[in-house]
This record gives structure tokens, C-alpha cells and sequence, in this order.
């Protein structure tokens, strides 16, 4: 694929800051045609528990996935439903999400992130994962603020005080 007909990749956490890059996403996607690739990266310990767990029996990892897809699809439907001419899809790679991220990047156009997720300290100006994909990207990366941003320009630390 060529990077003019790439894919863009956005990471989504279930965060603001992700719905936030979303939306930005989705419009810039709207005005280039290019197709967007929602991604949500997982671990058995951050997934939602799968329709098919029961007590003493633990599910494949498959089920697990299946759990992380459509909780990612539910939580972005409504926003993507306002942009029915971009064509959507989802993946979801099992492992750390800024491993994931960086492999999705690797045939894509562009990939956006929140400043931060859900993780972490609130105070960050980036994450991990945002800084991550911001160093090691084989492709352009959006970093995608809004006025929650703990780094806005218009913020002001009073340290001299």
C-alpha cells in the first residue's frame, strides 16, 4: 500500500482524550477518503470478561478478543456512525498498546493518539504509549489535543512563586 491510500490509525482506550482523536480522525478521513482503522490493543488483564466465561472455566483467548471488539465498536458507534462515507475497521492486537499501534503503523498513512489514556498520571503532557508512537512511528503521527489537555497552551504553572 502506498502511503497516499493508506489507512489512518487511531488508538482508542475508551478515554476522552481517544474520543477526542477520534473525531479528528473521522473528519480528516471524511475530507481525504482515506478508511480508518479503530485500534484497541489488550491483555487478559485489561479485557472485559467474555460472554462465554463461567465460574471455573476460563475462556479462549479468542472469546477475550472477541470482548475487547465489542466493547471498542460500542464505544465508538455513536461517533462513527456521523461519518457514514468513511469507511471503519477495527483492530484489536493482543499485547501492549503501543506495540500494537506501531505494528498497525507500519502500513498506514498515519496514526493519531490522545496526548494520554486511561492509564498513568494525570498530570502528563504525553503518556507512554502517545510517546512511544511518537518516537518510533514509521509513518506521520497526530498527537491530538483538546481543552482537558493537561499541556494546552494556554495553561499557566505558577513555579516562580
Amino acid at each position: 500500500m502506498d502511503a497516499i491510500s493508506s489507512p489512518i490509525v487511531v488508538g482508542h482506550d475508551g478515554s476522552a482524550f481517544a474520543g477526542t482523536a477520534l473525531a479528528w480522525v473521522l473528519r480528516w478521513a471524511d475530507v481525504t477518503g482515506l478508511s480508518v482503522i479503530v485500534a484497541r490493543a489488550w491483555t487478559l488483564r485489561t479485557a472485559p470478561r467474555p460472554s462465554s466465561w463461567e465460574h471455573g472455566y476460563v475462556p479462549p483467548a479468542a472469546d477475550f478478543e472477541q470482548a475487547v471488539r465489542e466493547r471498542l465498536m460500542a464505544d465508538t458507534r455513536a461517533l462513527v456512525a456521523q461519518y457514514g462515507d468513511v469507511e471503519v475497521s477495527y483492530a484489536t492486537p493482543r499485547g501492549p498498546a503501543a506495540n500494537g499501534l506501531l505494528m498497525l503503523a507500519e502500513d498506514a498513512s498515519l496514526v493519531a493518539v490522545g496526548p494520554r489514556g486511561l492509564g498513568g498520571f494525570k498530570g502528563l503532557v504525553l503518556g507512554s504509549v502517545s510517546e512511544a508512537v511518537v518516537r518510533h512511528a514509521p509513518c506521520p503521527v497526530v498527537v491530538v489535543r483538546d481543552s482537558e489537555d493537561p499541556a494546552r497552551s494556554d495553561r499557566v504553572l505558577d513555579l516562580d512563586s
